[in-house]
């Protein structure tokens, strides 16, 4: 996967992602390595055009164990997902494209045992029932390691844009061409209301 996808061919129930609930029906874990291989093959089936490279899933996988989660339902693997974990510069660095999305250096990177400032969802890929395991792999990014990043994407389909927007992401000024950001609901500022307006009379009429 030297680029960035996403595909969803039926995600039809419009949710935010950290409200999407975990389901049984589909087992959403951290691959194994065993699992690469399979995994880069369902890339290359379901994304057109994508060179998915088992040593780059486990450069990926070395490099952060915890950065990629493969879909099964019923033992059968359905598809998976990859995320680049980025620090403070990393995040930046996205914002402003000044980052190599496809072969990041480790200076971007967070570290396994640090906090992650954002979350870039580099693949996604998968046939059948995947895109449900999406609800298991936000619940597991409600860590305490995770919880306070942000997702970001970009979509290189119409039915990955569709999905996005179904997930409550928005398209965000940056650098970065077509950059989209989810934003976790308690990273949002409040809304703010307007004052209410009262009269002096009503002051009046509050001392009665």
């Amino acid at each position: 996967m030297q680029k960035t996808y996403l595909e969803s061919s039926n995600f039809a129930l419009r949710h935010e992602l950290d409200r999407l609930a975990p389901t049984p029906a589909i087992t959403a874990e951290l691959a194994t390595q065993a699992q690469l291989t399979d995994l880069a093959a369902v890339a290359r089936k379901e994304i057109p055009g994508v060179n998915a490279s088992v040593a780059g899933l486990n450069r990926f996988q070395r490099d952060d164990p915890e950065s990629i989660f493969a879909f099964q339902r019923r033992g059968e693997l359905l598809g998976g997902i990859a995320f680049l974990y980025l620090n403070c510069r990393g995040h930046d660095a996205l914002l402003l494209d000044s980052i190599d999305l496809k072969n990041p250096t480790r200076e971007y990177l967070a570290r396994p045992d640090e906090e992650v400032s954002a979350i870039y969802v580099w693949a996604l890929a998968g046939h059948g029932r995947a895109v449900a395991g999406l609800g298991n792999v936000s619940a597991y990014l409600r860590g305490p390691r995770f919880v306070n990043a942000d997702y970001f994407a970009q979509p290189s389909t119409i039915p990955g844009r569709d999905l996005l927007v179904a997930l409550g992401f928005r398209r965000v000024p940056s650098f970065q061409p077509d950059l989209w950001c989810y934003e976790r609901p308690w990273n949002r500022l409040p809304l703010i209301l307007p004052a209410p307006s009262i009269s002096p009379g009503s002051f009046a009429h509050a001392r009665h």
